[in-house]
């Protein structure tokens, strides 16, 4: 007789930002400075004593409404065999059909979907990556936490140092302001400071029109980046296929979407050069294995957004050379630590995802919720 999932919770984390986070969206002020990361975690336990944990998140806003969607649909999965992880995401999407598809929803259902397979290669014995299949035993990564609009020039000088210093191997600078000049200040500046080989991008968040950024995207063509993010809003897909196919610096973007179907619009657009799919947003890693072989068929690049400590093993999967964006910011939720190499971040050996929830994680749970047979 096959194992069966017995156990199941559901927890609210709220994380606390050392300061207030500001980007783009901020100074046009459609959004506040982030002051905290809401997380989702799920822990299950089977009938046998197999284990696995999971997380998504929210930034800003929508963590409660995770929380109360998890706390509905986990009961669905009692009873169930924690090996058919396909069947069971279709089995949690259509325990909420009702309220869609996408969005805050299947975010709740990423945090399932990621203890499952956690719990998956722990039963292997394999890191997850190694479950999956990989491609590289470590990945390019670059630093983004340290290039927020919120630091003065002169620190954002330091930060980059100390990233390097710390073995990172690139750097992301956040554009977007309503004074362009300021952009480019910035970032001509981090790159004389780094000098004209070290890989640099840049984010704009969504924040410019068509017409800016087709200027900004040429000011910043003789600058040598790696990529220019998010210039448009997410779904106008015309318009960074149109920059995308003007400008040999390429096009990133992709991290808002929330559902394999938006990814596959954005790709048969050829709207990114780099897509840049969130496994927690997408509905986790299943989702998000459907997304990579769509991008891989396509000969798009890779490099998921935030949340490292699931899309190292993941991005270790992909069969072109891929880029993992390095947060220190979730490192107290979690026991383990991520290495940093040569430019390189080190996929982790452990079973499964190779992290466990730290006692801080625990303290910061502000609800949680069981299911049990």
């Amino acid at each position: 007789m096959s194992d069966a999932i017995s156990w199941v919770k559901v927890s609210a984390c709220t994380l606390p930002l050392a300061n207030p986070i500001s980007d783009a969206k901020v100074l046009t002020g459609r959004q506040k400075p982030m002051t905290e990361i809401a997380l989702l975690f799920v822990e299950m336990k089977t009938r046998d004593g197999a284990e696995g944990v999971g997380f998504s998140y929210s930034k800003r806003a929508g963590g409660p409404g995770q929380f109360a969607h998890a706390k509905e649909i986990a009961p669905v999965l009692i009873g169930e065999d924690p090996n058919d992880i396909a069947k069971l995401w279709d089995k949690l999407c259509w325990a909420g059909a009702s309220v869609g598809r996408s969005g805050l929803s299947v975010q709740a259902i990423g945090a399932f979907d990621v203890a499952l397979w956690d719990m998956k290669a722990k039963r292997a014995g394999l890191s997850l990556a190694k479950l999956l299949g990989t491609h590289r035993d470590s990945v390019r990564c670059y630093n983004t936490s340290g290039g927020f609009l919120h630091t003065p020039l002169d620190q954002l000088m330091v930060n980059a140092s100390a990233s390097v210093a710390q073995g990172i191997g690139g750097i992301k600078l956040k554009v977007g302001q309503p004074d362009c000049d300021k952009d480019i200040e910035r970032v001509s500046a981090v790159r004389q400071h780094l000098g004209d080989r070290f890989p640099i991008m840049v984010d704009a968040n969504q924040q410019w029109d068509r017409p800016t950024a087709q200027r900004m995207c040429r000011r910043l063509e003789p600058m040598n980046l790696i990529w220019i993010e998010e210039p448009l809003d997410a779904y106008d897909h015309e318009g960074h296929a149109t920059l995308a196919a003007q400008f040999d610096t390429p096009i990133a973007t992709g991290e808002m979407l929330t559902s394999v179907q938006e990814h596959w619009d954005l790709i048969r657009h050829r709207a990114a050069d780099y897509l840049m799919p969130d496994g927690p947003r997408v509905g986790g890693i299943t989702p998000f294995l459907k997304i990579a072989q769509l991008a891989e068929h396509a000969g798009v690049m890779l490099a998921p957004h935030f949340a490292m400590e699931l899309h190292i093993h993941l991005a270790a999967t992909y069969k072109t050379e891929p880029w993992v964006e390095h947060f220190e910011w979730l490192e107290p939720l979690f026991n383990e630590r991520i290495q940093i190499q040569d430019g390189r971040m080190l996929v982790p050996t452990l079973p499964g995802l190779g992290v466990s929830l730290s006692e801080q994680a625990r303290r910061w749970t502000t609800a949680s919720f069981e299911a049990t047979a």
